[in-house]
């Protein structure tokens, strides 16, 4: 059962003085949209968002909900790009030992997505994000994960295609 998903922000703007204002582009907001779509379609809906408090995700995070129902946005301010990826493991640790079958959406940014993967699953498995892309993952404390599947907007194009 895949109940934690980690994703990247959709495609931003060029890099600027002030990286955390940073906007998706139009085409960020499609590949949003086409992984938010994918997602509802393939799995049951999520408890939680938790999303960087950068624009950029803050977008994505919006984009989204639409396609969740009832599911909990929180903006944790330690899913930066510079991030530690086991505190934020320790943080969903807690969260689980409450609520053991809740599900998680995580939007962040590289390097720290490709972190999380491996601190939820294998050592050494830190796979490369595209923009929008995401990893699904079975996750319990007792443990650990195992990632199921891993999709980006390419992959869907060419499954349509």
């Amino acid at each position: 059962m895949v109940n934690i998903v980690i994703m990247r922000h959709g495609e931003a703007q060029p890099l600027q003085a002030d990286d955390q204002q940073r906007a998706l582009t139009g085409q960020g907001r499609l590949e949003v949209q086409q992984m938010a779509s994918w997602l509802a379609a393939a799995y049951p809906a999520f408890d939680y968002l938790w999303v960087s408090p950068y624009l950029r995700t803050r977008q994505t995070a919006a984009i989204m909900l639409e396609a969740q129902a009832a599911c909990r946005l929180e903006v944790i301010p330690q899913l930066v790009p510079d991030g530690q990826a086991l505190q934020i493991k320790d943080q969903l640790d807690l969260l689980l030992a409450e609520q053991p079958d809740a599900r998680v959406l995580l939007v962040s940014h590289m390097p720290l997505v490709s972190f999380l993967v491996e601190a939820f699953t294998d050592a050494g498995r830190t796979p490369i994000f595209t923009t929008a892309a995401l990893c699904c993952i079975d996750y319990r404390t007792a443990r650990g994960g195992k990632l199921l599947e891993q999709m980006s907007p390419l992959d869907l194009s060419l499954v349509r295609s």
